[in-house]
C-alpha cells in the first residue's frame, strides 16, 4: 500500500529530528511586559496585563529551536470564571528549523537570502475563564533565512488548530472545534545596531493567519494578524559593561480579528478584537 506523509506528520518528524544533535549556541532569558490598553473577544473594556515571559533558542549543526512560554495575568476587568479575580493564561510555542542546505550540504544562497529551512511546531494554551479555550495549534512550511545582521526569518506556515469553548450550547453550540487548515505568514527578526553610545536591538514577529473556517456558533472567521515588536536598549552593558544580559524598552502590540473573530452571527461586528497597546519590557537573559 502506498504511504503519503501529510504535512502534519511532516511536521512531527521534523520536530524529532533534533534530539540526538548537541547545540552549538543558546541563549536564554526571563522576559516581562506590561500594558493597560489589551483586549478580550466580546470585552469591551481595556484590560490591564503582567506578563511574565521565558524563552529559549539554541542551534546544533544543521538547525535550530526555539521556544516561549507566556504566563499572561489580567486585571479583573478580563475576570476568571466564577471569580471577580483576573484571568491566567498560559500560552506556550514552539518552532524547530532544520536548515536544508547545511543538512543536505548544498548552497542554497540567493539573492539577500543565505539559507532555507523546513519549520515545524505547535503552540498550546490554556486560559481559566468562563470561555475556557484549550488551543492546539500545528504548524509546517519553508524559512527564508536573510543575510543581516542578527537574524531575519520570513516563513509561509501550513497550519491546522484545534480548540475549546465552555459557554453554553446557545452561544457555543460546538464547544470542541476543528478549524479548517490555514495557511499563516510568519516573519520574526531581531536586528542589533548602535545609537551612538546606546546599544540597541528592534525585535518582533508579525504573524498574518488566513481564515480558518466557521467558528463555534458556526460563523465564519476572519484573516488575523499579530504584530508584536519593541525597541530594546542593552542597559546592562552601560551600567557594567556586560553585553546582553539585561535590556529595558518599549513595544506595541497590533492584534486585528483577534482569534479569528470579526462578527456575530447577525454581521454586527464584536468588541474586543482588535488591540492596539504599546507595551513597557523587560529581559534578562543568563
Amino acid at each position: 500500500m502506498k504511504s503519503r506523509l501529510t504535512p502534519l506528520a511532516f511536521a512531527l518528524a521534523t520536530l524529532a529530528a533534533p534530539a540526538a544533535q548537541a547545540a552549538t549556541w543558546s541563549d536564554t532569558f526571563i522576559g516581562y511586559r506590561y500594558s493597560g490598553e489589551f483586549r478580550e473577544p466580546n470585552n469591551r473594556n481595556e484590560v490591564e496585563k503582567n506578563v511574565l515571559q521565558f524563552t529559549h533558542a539554541s542551534g546544533y549543526s544543521i538547525g535550530q529551536n526555539f521556544v516561549n512560554l507566556d504566563v499572561l495575568q489580567s486585571d479583573s476587568k478580563d475576570p476568571a470564571n466564577r471569580s471577580k479575580d483576573g484571568a491566567t493564561e498560559f500560552y506556550l510555542t514552539y518552532r524547530h528549523q532544520l536548515h536544508l542546505g547545511k543538512a543536505f550540504d548544498r548552497n542554497l544562497a540567493f539573492g539577500p537570502v543565505k539559507e532555507v529551512a523546513l519549520t515545524a511546531g505547535f503552540d498550546l494554551n490554556s486560559k481559566n475563564t468562563e470561555f475556557a479555550p484549550r488551543k492546539r495549534l500545528l504548524v509546517v512550511g519553508p524559512t527564508l533565512k536573510f543575510d543581516v545582521p542578527g537574524f531575519l526569518d520570513v516563513s509561509l506556515l501550513y497550519g491546522k488548530e484545534w480548540n475549546h469553548c465552555g459557554l453554553i450550547d446557545r452561544l457555543c453550540p460546538n464547544h470542541d472545534i476543528s478549524f479548517d487548515p490555514q495557511w499563516i505568514v510568519s516573519v520574526a527578526w531581531g536586528i542589533p545596531f548602535q545609537a551612538g553610545p546606546v546599544p540597541l536591538k528592534f525585535q518582533g514577529f508579525l504573524n498574518y493567519n488566513s481564515e480558518k473556517g466557521k467558528d463555534y456558533a458556526g460563523v465564519k472567521t476572519e484573516a488575523e494578524t499579530l504584530m508584536r515588536t519593541s525597541l530594546m536598549a542593552d542597559v546592562g552593558q552601560m551600567a557594567t559593561g556586560k553585553k546582553n544580559v539585561f535590556f529595558m524598552g518599549v513595544g506595541y502590540e497590533l492584534w486585528l480579528n483577534k482569534f479569528g473573530n470579526h462578527a456575530f452571527a447577525n454581521g454586527r461586528e464584536k468588541p474586543g478584537i482588535n488591540t492596539y497597546a504599546p507595551t513597557l519590557q523587560m529581559e534578562w537573559h543568563f
